[in-house]
């Protein structure tokens, strides 16, 4: 055994001789170069690291957004560059949730618009395109069949009371009234300048005037998927932002004493009544507008579930938790449209803007139809309460009832201005079904 062990050791050193003996041959400059090469490669590796490091971050994202990869290109009609774009509407999500949280205009759909906008405008995050949660939500509940629309359908209408309209059912001349601001904004959409929107375009458009966010959307992507999210943002900034757009029209188009004028105490309605209304309303829908029943039904659905009184958990569920929870979705995804490069563009701008008109024409066709009742009502009509008849619901009567209030303290309109208000939403339901047919027939 000792032997095999010094011949193994003999073999070994002799490898070894052989190995440093070939190093010693080798020319100094290759052994050189070999070192050179080994530094470069780590400086560049350093260098390409480092760069790939800040290539990752958002501020490399805003400065190169027009073209990072994993980002849409911006449009070819986008109003400022994209990095820009992303900064201003991360600062127009900022403002919103300001108004939300410290002037509380409805923050329940500002809030999560706001925080979906800037979740939307992240560089490099692709939180609002294919594979990111918010596109996710957005194709789930608001393209064709529009889900959440319907759905937030039913839940108003569990929690709305129909009581007003029907003891006061001339009141719902205001709410068909205001119904006036949507053909008026289809007009307008067909002849803007510069804007080459087609029938169904402006249709969809339209009924932004109706301030009924739902609507909207359903409408939107039944005729127009592609202007959707344009649509969306505009229905509910100003269906939140009634607070700010309706009193000073209110008080431009009513003079202090017409403010002061107080209305009969309404009649009583019985539950027979009440659960008797949602099939006459459902009933009339389905004979003469078969179209507008998606909306109509399930608003009539939801109201059905809160009158009969023997549902009271499935009424319960569909006025709280169900609603918020569609509430909390659908504000993410409409604000995952708050993207610079689909919102930042000159046709986005123009249906804000059109839709803004729209809403303001609306909410003064109220106002002028309750001057013309007025005229010939054996009881006094406060003009106030035809600015209720937008569909935003309760919001408009809430704004009609606190200008009332500020001319007089103890002029309360709350349930009068509620009566327009629920025909408002029963109003641009309908006027929905219209401009389905309408749009039908000119395609046909």
């Amino acid at each position: 055994m000792c032997s095999d062990v010094i011949l193994c050791m003999k073999r070994t050193g002799a490898i070894l001789t052989l190995v440093l003996c070939t190093g010693a041959m080798l020319p100094v400059h290759a052994l050189a170069e070999a070192s050179d090469h080994q530094a470069t490669a780590e400086k560049v590796s350093v260098k390409e690291t480092v760069v790939g490091l800040f290539q990752s971050t958002g501020i490399y994202g805003f400065m190169d957004a027009a073209e990072t990869e994993d980002h849409t290109i911006a449009r070819p009609d986008s109003i400022l560059h994209p990095g820009l774009g992303q900064l201003v509407m991360i600062i127009v999500g900022c403002g919103l949730i300001y108004l939300a949280i410290v002037h509380k205009f409805e923050p329940l759909l500002l809030l999560p618009i706001g925080f979906g906008g800037i979740l939307a405008n992240i560089p490099l995050a692709g939180i609002g395109e294919d594979g990111g949660i918010l596109k996710a939500i957005y194709d789930f509940g608001i393209e064709a069949p529009s889900l959440f629309p319907l759905l937030i359908f039913m839940g108003v209408g569990a929690m709305t009371d129909f009581g007003p309209l029907i003891a006061d059912p001339k009141t719902a001349l205001l709410g068909a009234a205001a119904q006036f601001g949507i053909f008026f904004a289809l007009i307008g959409a067909l002849l803007m300048p510069g804007m080459d929107f087609s029938v169904a375009d402006a249709a969809s458009i339209g009924i932004i005037g109706g301030a009924d966010g739902p609507t909207a959307i359903f409408l939107a992507g039944q005729l127009a998927p592609e202007l959707l999210g344009s649509i969306a943002v505009a229905a509910y900034s100003y269906m939140a932002l009634v607070p700010i757009i309706q009193p000073p029209i209110m008080r431009l188009l009513t003079t202090k004493e017409q403010r002061k004028i107080k209305m009969k105490q309404l009649r009583h309605v019985s539950r027979t009544e009440k659960i008797l209304f949602c099939f006459v309303v459902l009933g009339l829908c389905i004979l003469l507008l078969p179209s507008a029943t998606p909306l109509v039904g399930m608003l009539m659905f939801g109201n059905l579930m809160k009158e009969s009184g023997v549902v009271e958990r499935l009424s319960k569920t569909a006025s709280n938790e169900l609603i918020n929870i569609v509430t909390i979705l659908l504000g993410l995804a409409v604000g995952s449209k708050l993207a610079a490069d689909q919102f930042l563009s000159v046709a986005t701008l123009g249906i804000v803007a059109l839709g803004l008109v729209a809403f303001a024409v609306g909410t003064a066709s109220g106002l002028l139809l309750a001057h013309v009742m007025n005229w010939f009502s054996k009881d006094p009509i406060n003009p106030l309460i035809g600015a209720a008849g937008v569909s935003a619901v309760p919001m408009a009567a809430r704004v009609v009832n606190k200008v009332a209030l500020d001319s007089d303290p103890h002029n309360f309109l709350l349930m009068h201005a509620m009566g327009p208000n629920v025909a408002g939403v029963i109003g641009s339901a309908v006027a929905a079904g219209i401009l389905l047919r309408l749009v039908a027939m000119f395609a046909g």
